[in-house]
């Protein structure tokens, strides 16, 4: 990921925003259990930048 990840949780269109991906992909991910480690706070759903972070550098290793 070459743009720095911001210092706050994100939201899933947050998410969708910083991979490029339609924000149901996002929705799809979650139901699926295939995506980056997301929680709950209420009903809000949001991603810690590290997981995003760790998911993707699994990606790229599993790609290589």
């Amino acid at each position: 990921m070459k743009r720095p990840l911001p210092d706050r949780y994100l939201t899933p269109i947050d998410l969708a925003d910083l991979l490029g991906v339609p924000i149901e992909t996002v929705y799809q991910w979650r139901r699926k259990d295939t995506g980056p480690r997301g929680f709950r706070v209420g009903r809000h759903l949001r991603y810690d930048p590290e997981d995003v972070q760790a998911w993707v550098a699994s990606l790229m290793e599993e790609a290589a």
